[in-house]
């Protein structure tokens, strides 16, 4: 295997003798693993918003132990994707696609890939584990029995780091051989898993709403049904692609050893990239040093009386999580699929694919994006009230949801351009890319945290919004130098009917949140998360139709190529 760097070679325009490339679908088959890999992100993250409530049930959204534990609890995963996660999720499918079309199906280099991953992530997973006192002192703003029970949570769930990075390579491996649906189910499990956890712990240690849990009266029987439970479902989601990963029949065993492997290659591109996952993943860490700066506040508003409720680290991953989940399930989802087709057409040195490609993916991920946007929000109110113990703190999560929302198409559409960077291997721009974001983001951080308290964490999940708009133009100039332009008027120019019809779906959506008393304290909407439920199922179905109705009338024929595979296996299940 070559280790040349093909981001260092000019492509050509075209290549008429394409190589057929099963980890590569085109067209219908696109659209059908696609579809799979939506279903397994959607119910996955429906089965995680209940899991979230129910978590908001237990300590709550704003409860004196609730920003203790997600501090500790995303600790793992945002260490885990700083110093591993990028090689794993944008360096390894084109290496392993290379591999694949070696006589041995790429055999030997998966089995010393696993091997290598599995060493590496148990050695940085015990280091990280050990040092878990400094590493929550030095990313929260805790002191006294909140530090102490950071810490102790921290020390549950760092192992997580081992999991997910073997979750992460594993589907990689799988995703490069054109299995794409385990690595998207298999978090249902582990979903499934903490959801049993959470209601054993409000049945045998009570609501937040009952108890008013404290560090002060936390008990290792809570934590181990908290971050036990949490561990243990990560640990499930990791164990279950080992059942899809022996049917690709490669025959993998533990190998030893990089001297012929193909590694070197892998190695050079991934010690970029783990440079880039450092430069982004630490401004997270700066944004929840931030947010606990307001968590640590709590406690002194919650004395007043009456009691001011201010919004924490747990109220900003609430609003993170329902913002990104148009991302997550559609996406992410068609990213990923057509991550493996930009490799290849980089491989191929097909220039007008990778552009094809690209163009088609930005303008068929909008259709979902921007209406995610809209009803996100229309029905920021409702959905606050899923994730909260009182109107009080629903009504701060909408405001942190709404806020998020404008930024929701942004994110989506940023990370598919800079996939068209990694397919390519080209592993240097991103990083240039991320200096650039990373340096806003601190200062927009650092703004954010000279406001009162009460404003700090909106102000970021503003920051969060503004940081999002801004790298898609960074990543866009970067781009068009890199392989021209790509049709980015196309792209704009859908964009501008397909917000059109998201705004006349969020004008019927907002009078009917008002019709129910969305605009009101003492409205319907506001009395129970049953109500909030009812509203969105109805305004939800409502919008949507709405949506269809406009995109139909302003003639947008991506709707077809979107709802192809759907309406595709609809038509199978009724012949």
């Amino acid at each position: 295997m070559s280790d040349t760097n093909t981001a260092s070679m000019p492509l050509a325009d075209a290549d008429p003798r394409k190589r057929a490339d099963p980890s590569a679908p085109r067209s219908g088959s696109t659209a059908r693993s696609s579809a799979i890999m939506a279903a397994g992100t959607l119910v996955s993250r429906l089965l995680g918003l209940v899991r979230v409530a129910l978590l908001a049930t237990a300590i709550g959204a704003a409860g004196q132990v609730s920003d203790l534990f997600t501090s500790a609890n995303n600790l793992p995963n945002f260490l885990y994707l700083m110093l591993a996660g990028g090689v794993f999720n944008a360096v390894l499918v084109p290496q392993i696609i290379r591999a694949s079309r070696q006589p041995d199906r790429g055999a030997d280099y998966v089995s010393r890939l696993l091997t290598l991953a599995a060493v590496v992530l148990l050695v940085l997973t015990v280091l990280v584990t050990l040092a878990a006192p400094i590493l929550v002192d030095v990313i929260t703003s805790f002191t006294g029995a909140r530090l102490a029970l950071t810490t102790v949570f921290a020390y549950w769930c760092l192992p997580q780091i081992f999991f997910y990075g073997m979750y992460a390579v594993t589907g990689q491996i799988l995703n490069a051989n054109g299995s794409f649906g385990p690595y998207m189910w298999a978090p249902v499990v582990n979903n499934i898993v903490s959801i049993g956890f959470l209601v054993a712990f409000i049945a045998l240690m009570g609501t937040e709403q009952v108890e008013r849990h404290s560090p002060e009266s936390w008990t290792s029987e809570q934590t181990l049904l908290l971050a036990g439970g949490t561990t243990l479902g990560i640990i499930i989601q990791a164990l279950v692609l080992i059942i899809p990963l022996k049917r690709l029949n490669l025959g993998l065993r533990p190998t030893f050893g990089l001297r012929g492997s193909g590694l070197g290659r892998t190695g050079k591109l991934a010690s970029v990239t783990i440079v880039t996952m450092l430069v982004g993943n630490g401004l997270y860490l700066v944004n929840l040093k931030i947010a606990t700066i307001a968590g640590n506040a709590r406690p002194a508003f919650l004395a007043q009386d009456p009691p001011v409720e201010i919004a924490g680290a747990t109220n900003l991953e609430f609003g993170t999580m329902l913002y990104q989940l148009p991302h997550a399930v559609i996406a992410l989802s068609l990213a990923t699929v057509m991550f493996n087709q930009l490799s290849s057409a980089h491989a191929d040195n097909d220039l007008p694919s990778v552009r094809a490609t690209l163009s088609h993916g930005l303008r068929i991920i909008g259709v979902a994006t921007v209406f995610g946007a809209a009803a996100l929000l229309t029905f920021a109110g409702p959905l606050g009230m899923l994730f909260s113990e009182s109107p009080e703190v629903a009504a701060i999560n909408g405001v942190i949801i709404a806020i998020l929302a404008v930024g929701a198409p942004f994110l989506s559409a940023n990370f598919f351009l800079t996939r068209v960077f990694y397919a390519s291997e080209d592993v240097r721009t991103p990083l240039k890319i991320q200096l650039i974001l990373s340096v806003v983001g601190v200062a927009l951080a650092l703004v954010a945290g000279m406001f009162d308290p009460r404003l700090i964490v909106p102000m970021l999940a503003v920051a969060y919004s503004l940081g999002n708009v801004i790298a898609v133009g960074v990543s866009h100039v970067f781009l068009t130098r890199a392989i021209g332009s790509y049709g980015a008027g196309r792209v704009f120019d859908l964009h501008v009917r397909l917000i059109i019809a998201g705004i006349a779906a969020a004008i019927v959506g907002s009078v009917l949140c008002w019709g129910f008393g969305g605009y009101d304290a003492s409205g319907f909407l506001w009395q129970s998360k049953l109500n909030a439920i009812a509203v969105l199922a109805l305004g939800g179905i409502t919008m949507l139709a709405v949506y269809l109705l406009m995109l139909r009338v302003l003639k947008v024929t991506e709707l077809r190529e979107f709802a192809a595979p759907l309406l595709a296996r609809f038509g199978r299940r009724n012949a």
